[in-house]
């Protein structure tokens, strides 16, 4: 890993760190703001929800969650969390390399006397290491919030850290997919859409999956992988859709590496 590259890409994404961090705190906040009023009406919430077909409940996770509890009522808005952070993911990915290639700087990177090998690791490792700095700040986010909102209801502090580690399992995944699709893909001309379908595509699927019976769309998302209502539930994660996520993260970024090694750099003509 070249230090000067991996510090160059760290100082380019403090802003979107910042930005997509405190954005997420002040959702938090917000929405934490109205868990008094929830727990209070708990029980009218639960009947209103009866009320509810049952394939809506479980497309947005909503069929066992208690809103009267801290966790309860935290995993009803998490899945919103989720898919912020996941488009942050998908941009680091997708405008990891292919960025250079659109401003044509690419060709200039590769004339330094640092290898292929080196380049990538050293940008992975800023974009991995934004991605948890993003992630810390909505763990305080989150710690306070319940601090301060809690009405000090008690909750298991290790179902809240395995509801947040899941966090960073999701953006990996979608960091890693997102790379390998750039890396698929002749040119990226605009890392947005890209971002916005590969995000938004996720948690459609994870809106449907269940409802079709025995189609295993749980296996394609991780928005299911992850679902925070089983988190709390059963305070622990869903082993093979955590081993699964992990493959699929593991075998994106190793096939980036290897399109990446192998890929033709258009010069600057």
């Amino acid at each position: 890993m070249n230090r000067m590259i991996f510090k160059h890409e760290l100082q380019t994404r403090i802003r979107s760190i910042l930005t997509w961090g405190l954005s997420i705190t002040a959702l938090v906040f917000v929405l934490f703001t109205y868990f008094s009023v929830f727990a209070k009406e708990a029980e009218l919430m639960q009947a209103l929800l009866a009320k509810f077909p049952k394939e809506l409940l479980i497309a947005f996770g909503m069929e066992h969650i208690n809103y009267s509890t801290p966790l309860g009522y935290l995993a009803f808005f998490f899945l919103f969390i989720q898919l912020c952070l996941a488009i942050q993911a998908c941009n680091f990915g997708v405008g990891l390399v292919s960025i250079e290639e659109t401003e044509l700087t690419a060709d200039f990177l590769l004339t330094k006397p640092v290898s292929r090998m080196e380049i990538l690791s050293s940008k992975v490792g800023a974009a991995l290491a934004s991605l948890v700095l993003t992630d810390a700040i909505v763990w305080v986010s989150v710690f306070f919030a319940l601090t301060i909102y809690g009405e000090g209801k008690p909750y298991d502090p290790r179902t809240l850290v395995l509801l947040l580690a899941s966090l960073l399992f999701m953006q990996f995944f979608f960091f890693g997919v997102g790379l390998m699709i750039s890396l698929l893909v002749k040119r990226v001309r605009s890392v947005t859409p890209y971002s916005l379908a590969l995000a938004f595509g996720a948690y459609v699927l994870n809106a449907f999956s269940g409802v079709f019976g025995d189609v295993k769309l749980e296996y394609i998302t991780p928005f299911k992988h992850f679902e925070p209502g089983y988190i709390v539930d059963h305070a622990a994660y869903n082993t093979p859709l955590l081993v699964f996520n992990v493959t699929i993260t593991l075998l994106s970024l190793a096939a980036s590496y290897w399109l990446y090694l192998h890929r033709d750099i258009s010069a600057v003509s």
